[in-house]
C-alpha cells in the first residue's frame, strides 16, 4: 500500500529509490545524467537545477517545479506522479510507467566500458548479417530466411513498446533487406510467399511508422507497398489488414469518412476469417462512424464485435502479436473511444474506461503498448470531463502528459489535444485546475512527437 510523498518525513521514494539504483546518490552526478537528458530532448540552454534544489528532491521528497519534470522523465523513464510515490520498506515496489518498459532498455547505469562493448558489438552483428544475406549470391539459404523471421519477430514484438527512434533504423534495414532477396531472382518458388509475406509486414511497421510521425502521405503509398506484397503472397489475413492501416492513417489524419470507407472494405475481406483482424477492422469503422456522430451505427458495429469475439479462432497474425493482433483489452479500448468521441461520460462508461486503462496496466503482458495505455488513459479524462468530475481528469491524463517527448507519437499528442478542446467548452473551463491542464497540454506536443533522431 502506498500514499502520496508530499511530506513524506522519513519514508523512501521512488524517486531516490532510482536514482540510488542508478549510482546517482550526489547532486553532481544527477546534474550530469540530467544534461544529457535535456540534450536528447533537443533542450538548448535548458533550465537546470540547483545542486541544493536536487538534495530537496532526494532527501527531502520536494516535489520539483513543472520546468524541470519532463526532463526528469525522459531521464528516469517515469511519471512524476509514479517516482513521487512511497516505497514500502523492504520491498522493491513495481510501478507501471507509460515509457521505459522495454525488455531492451537498461534498468540501471551500465556505465560507458559496457555501452562500448554493446555498440561494438552490434557492429559485429551487422557485418555478420551482411556477411550471411550475401553469401547466398547464388541462391536463398534457409540461414537467410531464419535470419529475417528472427527479425521480423523482435520487430513486431518491439514496435508497440519501444519509442519509434529506437526501433527505426532496424526496421527499414531490414525491409531493405528483403526487398533486396526478392528483386535479386535467387529466390525458390517455395521461398517467394515466404518473402512477400515479410516484405508486408515490414512495409506495414513502416507505414505505421510513418502514420506516428505525422505524415500521412507517406504513410498510405507505404500501406500500398505492404498490400501489394500482402496480394503477392496471396494472404487474405494481410490484405484485411492494409485495409485497416488505411483507415487508422485516415482517422488521425481527421479523415473520418476516408476512415469508415476503408474499415469497411476490410470488414468485407475480412468476413469469413476467423482471427482478430475482422475484430480490428470492426473497431475501426466504429470509431470512424463516431467522429462522423452516427450513434446508432456505432452501436451496431461494437455488439458485431462482441459477438464475434466469442468465436475467434487465433491464426498466425494473432499467434506473431504485437500491432497484428487484436486483444481483448484492444477491443474494449476501441469501443470505449468510440463513446467518447459521441461525447458521452456517464457512470457505465467510466467504469469501462477505468477497466480499459487497466488492461494495459501490466508492462509484462504481451499485448502491452505504450500507445493504447496513453490513449485509454486520454480517453478516461475525457470520460471524467464529460462527467463533471475534474479533478479526476487531470489525474487521468496526468502520466500522459509527463511522457518523454521520444514517446510523443501523432496518436497520443492527437488525443490530449482532444482533451484541451474539451476543456475549453467545458463549464469548468474557468476554474483553475483546467487552466493549468489546458496550459499543460498546448505545451505538450512542443517538443514534436516521437521522432528518429537524426
Amino acid at each position: 500500500m502506498t500514499r502520496s510523498a508530499e511530506g513524506v518525513g522519513d519514508a523512501v521514494l521512488f524517486f531516490r529509490y532510482t536514482c540510488e539504483a542508478r549510482g546517482l546518490r550526489h547532486p553532481d552526478d544527477f546534474l550530469a545524467k540530467y544534461r544529457e537528458a535535456a540534450a536528447r530532448l533537443g533542450l538548448q540552454n535548458a533550465d537546470e537545477p540547483a545542486p541544493k534544489t536536487v538534495e530537496g528532491w532526494l532527501y527531502e521528497g520536494r516535489k520539483p517545479q513543472r520546468v524541470f519534470r519532463p526532463v526528469i522523465v525522459e531521464m528516469l523513464g517515469h511519471g512524476i506522479e509514479a517516482l513521487w510515490t512511497e516505497v514500502p520498506e523492504g520491498t522493491a515496489q513495481q510501478f507501471v510507467p507509460l515509457a521505459g518498459a522495454s525488455p531492451t532498455a537498461p534498468h540501471a547505469d551500465a556505465g560507458v566500458g559496457l555501452d562500448d562493448m554493446k555498440r561494438t558489438g552490434a557492429m559485429a552483428v551487422r557485418r555478420a548479417k551482411e556477411f550471411l544475406l550475401g553469401a547466398d549470391r547464388e541462391r536463398v539459404g534457409e540461414d537467410t530466411l531464419g535470419l529475417l523471421d528472427d527479425e521480423v519477430q523482435r520487430l513486431v514484438a518491439a514496435y508497440p513498446r519501444e519509442p519509434l527512434s529506437v526501433i527505426w533504423d532496424d526496421l527499414l534495414e531490414t525491409q531493405e533487406q528483403v526487398f533486396r532477396l526478392l528483386e535479386g531472382g535467387r529466390v525458390r518458388p517455395s521461398q517467394l510467399r515466404d518473402l512477400n509475406v515479410k516484405g508486408a509486414m515490414l512495409s506495414f511497421l513502416v507505414a505505421k511508422g510513418f502514420n506516428d510521425m505525422e505524415v500521412p502521405h507517406q504513410a498510405m503509398t507505404m500501406t500500398r507497398v505492404a498490400a501489394a506484397c500482402a496480394k503477392d503472397a496471396e494472404h487474405p489475413g494481410l490484405i484485411a489488414l492494409t485495409y485497416g492501416l488505411k483507415s487508422l492513417i485516415a482517422y488521425w489524419a481527421d479523415r473520418p469518412e476516408d476512415a469508415y470507407h476503408y474499415a469497411g472494405q476490410g470488414a468485407a475481406t475480412a468476413a469469413d476469417l476467423r482471427g482478430t483482424v475482422g475484430l480490428w477492422l470492426l473497431g475501426l469503422r466504429a470509431r470512424a462512424a463516431a467522429v462522423l456522430g452516427d450513434e446508432e451505427t456505432v452501436r451496431a458495429i461494437n455488439q458485431q464485435a462482441a459477438d464475434r469475439r466469442e468465436h475467434v479462432v487465433h491464426d498466425d497474425l494473432d499467434e506473431l502479436g504485437g500491432l497484428f493482433f487484436y486483444a481483448p483489452e484492444k477491443q474494449l479500448y476501441y469501443a470505449v473511444e468510440a463513446e467518447v468521441l459521441l461525447g458521452h461520460g456517464d457512470a457505465r462508461l467510466a467504469a469501462q474506461a477505468e477497466q480499459a486503462v487497466q488492461g494495459f496496466s501490466d508492462p509484462s503482458s504481451p499485448s502491452w503498448a505504450f500507445g493504447d495505455l496513453a490513449g485509454s488513459r486520454c480517453d478516461l479524462a475525457l470520460v471524467r470531463l464529460f462527467g463533471g468530475d475534474l479533478d479526476g481528469a487531470a489525474e487521468a491524463v496526468r502520466p500522459v502528459l509527463d511522457l518523454p517527448a521520444s514517446h510523443r507519437n501523432n496518436g497520443i499528442v492527437v488525443s490530449t489535444m482532444r482533451i484541451r478542446h474539451a476543456l475549453m467548452s467545458s463549464p469548468a473551463r474557468t476554474a483553475a485546475v483546467a487552466q493549468d491542464l489546458r496550459a499543460e497540454i498546448e505545451a505538450f506536443p512542443v517538443g514534436r512527437p516521437a521522432l528518429p533522431r537524426g
